[in-house]
């Protein structure tokens, strides 16, 4: 009976660390956000983890220069907190404004605004998520569908870098 066990416990600790081998932990050290197509990935090295389609300002063409411009800022940032308490369902901060889009504001004598996220959908909002999202509808944050936002979170760490194109 003692031989049977063993067998039986080896055998299943064969299948266990077969199984973990062939699972690949992905740490996402990059957020790549494409505007002008409207697509968010999220890396890991050079794999391509999870991609989103996203919703952004009203105006999303160009860098964000000023507060109520409607536009999602450009650039390199880092994802610095997260916010569990938002009027949106879940939301993760970006650094903006940096120090470039800070001077570039004082050059131009206007407020560089701030407070933007990665975030899901207005609280209360009962509109169909999916297609909200085929509409630019944020104030410069880049919205994802409630369920997309879960997975962010539990795939994105603060302190992760985000790089935003058109």
């Amino acid at each position: 009976m003692k031989v049977i066990i063993h067998i039986a416990v080896f055998i299943l600790s064969s299948l266990i660390a077969t199984a973990q081998a062939n699972t690949t932990y992905h740490r996402v050290d990059l957020v790549k956000v494409d505007k002008s197509a409207r697509v968010m990935y999220l890396m890991a090295g050079e794999d391509v983890v999870k991609q989103y389609h996203i919703a952004l300002g009203a105006s999303p063409k160009g860098h964000k220069v000023k507060e109520g411009d409607s536009k999602t800022p450009e650039g390199e940032y880092i994802l610095d907190y997260k916010k569990e308490d938002s009027q949106f369902y879940r939301a993760m901060h970006i650094s903006y404004p940096n120090a470039k889009d800070k001077a570039r504001a004082r050059m131009l004598g206007v407020d560089p605004g701030g407070f933007i996220m990665v975030h899901g959908q207005r609280n209360g909002d009962r509109r169909d998520a999916k297609r909200r999202q085929r509409f630019n509808w944020t104030d410069g944050c880049i919205a994802l569908t409630n369920e997309q936002m879960d997975e962010f979170m539990a795939l994105v760490e603060t302190g992760t870098r985000i790089h935003i194109e058109w």
